[in-house]
């Protein structure tokens, strides 16, 4: 089995709006411009562009043309999750050969496999939908979060 990945476009989705959400607070006034985004992030500016698109179609950010334009959290930051954006950019958080798990049946010795499955995305979800990006722009994690991250075997490389 793979390792569970997060892919280049959620990692950059994430990191985009938690940039918006930290340049919208201390100017609410002023959107930003995906060109400042992709600088100061380090990401590719067409795929942030392509990225951008999806967050706005759902409906997380808004755009405006123009000299004044560009990008900015379409609600509250502390009302968007991290599942929120990775939902928007990547579609469902958890699966299995490309199918939600609730999909899935398994017959004989393998019977065990949907309920593990199962798990696994409650647990993804808990995390994600547990972490909004206000959490993120303050800099405090949610303690289930910290106490999870501050296990030394979490840090490991099995």
């Amino acid at each position: 089995m793979d390792a569970m990945r997060i892919s280049a476009r959620a990692d950059y989705a994430v990191r985009a709006v938690l940039e918006l959400a930290v340049r919208q607070e201390a100017d609410p006034a002023s959107p930003v411009k995906a060109e400042a985004v992709a600088a100061e992030q380090g990401i590719p500016h067409k795929f942030l562009e392509g990225i951008l698109g999806d967050l706005r179609r759902a409906g997380l950010v808004t755009s405006r043309r123009g000299g004044g334009g560009g990008y900015a959290l379409a609600r509250e930051a502390a009302r968007i999750t991290v599942a929120d954006v990775i939902r928007a950019v990547d579609g469902p958080i958890v699966s299995v050969r490309g199918e939600r798990p609730t999909g899935l049946t398994y017959t004989g010795s393998a019977e065990p496999l949907l309920p593990l499955w199962i798990a696994l995305r409650a647990n993804v979800r808990r995390i994600l939908e547990g972490v909004t990006i206000a959490d993120m722009a303050s800099g405090t994690l949610p303690a289930p979060v910290r106490t999870l991250a501050a296990e030394p075997s979490a840090w490991e490389n099995p």
